[in-house]
């Protein structure tokens, strides 16, 4: 089964400095029919004016990722690191028992674009913690594993039984991924145009799979995506 969550039906929240579309319900934005997919519970696609941000706030008990389209996007936390997130970098802040935390437009002149993406851990209480890694270079004409629970292949650890794969498409080219059997997976279009087992996606549009034994998808021009692949029969909810 497929179930397409289009990109013009997302929630869209206007705060001057921040344009933020909700692929699932979020903040005061709720939609039934969304409001996470098994473990993956939030992906935002936020811009962010240059100097703006969000200040100093805290969270627990959750795996955030960030992954910059546009621009660069500054990190501070309050374990002490202090980074810029530029576009083929991941990265994971594990908030744990508590951290807080801020994510600022580096740039004085140009805006960031980006996805903040929520997972829910696979227990509470873990320790506060960070990381960060560039695929720049690795993700052009085929799928790279970016994110993984093992770390294996040199991907970012996230405390989660869930593979993430990131591919930029060239047009008419076409890749394929094999799924095992009773796992889920959410495939989020972040620019381009593309198709998915038969399905036409276009930026911005996400899909919810489940029963499937391959994802095959073909660039219809040039297209970047995400996909979640995750433990369980995941269902949109």
């Amino acid at each position: 089964m497929i179930t397409i969550r289009r990109s013009n039906e997302r929630g869209h929240a206007q705060h001057g400095w921040l344009d933020s579309r909700h692929t699932f319900s979020f903040a005061n934005y709720r939609d039934p029919r969304f409001v996470g997919f098994g473990p993956l519970l939030v992906i935002n696609e936020d811009r962010v004016t240059p100097g703006a941000g969000f200040p100093t706030h805290p969270h627990r008990d959750m795996e955030i990722l960030s992954w910059v389209l546009e621009g660069a996007l500054e990190h501070k936390d309050s374990t002490g690191n202090s980074a810029v997130i530029r576009p083929g970098e991941l990265q994971r802040m594990s908030a744990g028992t508590g951290i807080r935390h801020s994510e600022f437009n580096h740039s004085k002149t140009e805006p960031v674009h980006f996805l903040q993406i929520w997972i829910a851990p696979e227990r509470n209480g873990l320790p506060p913690g960070y990381a960060q890694k560039s695929f720049a270079g690795e993700i052009e004409g085929g799928l790279r594993l970016i994110g993984s629970r093992d770390g294996r292949n040199g991907s970012v650890v996230v405390h989660q039984d869930v593979d993430v794969w990131s591919a930029h498409l060239a047009p008419d080219q076409e890749i394929e991924l094999p799924v095992a059997a009773g796992r889920g997976q959410w495939v989020q279009l972040t620019r381009g145009d593309a198709w998915l087992n038969g399905e036409r996606l276009v930026a911005g549009d996400g899909a919810a799979l489940s029963d499937q034994t391959l994802l095959r998808l073909r660039g219809v021009g040039p297209a970047e995506l995400l996909v979640f692949d995750m433990a369980g029969d995941a269902q949109a909810e």
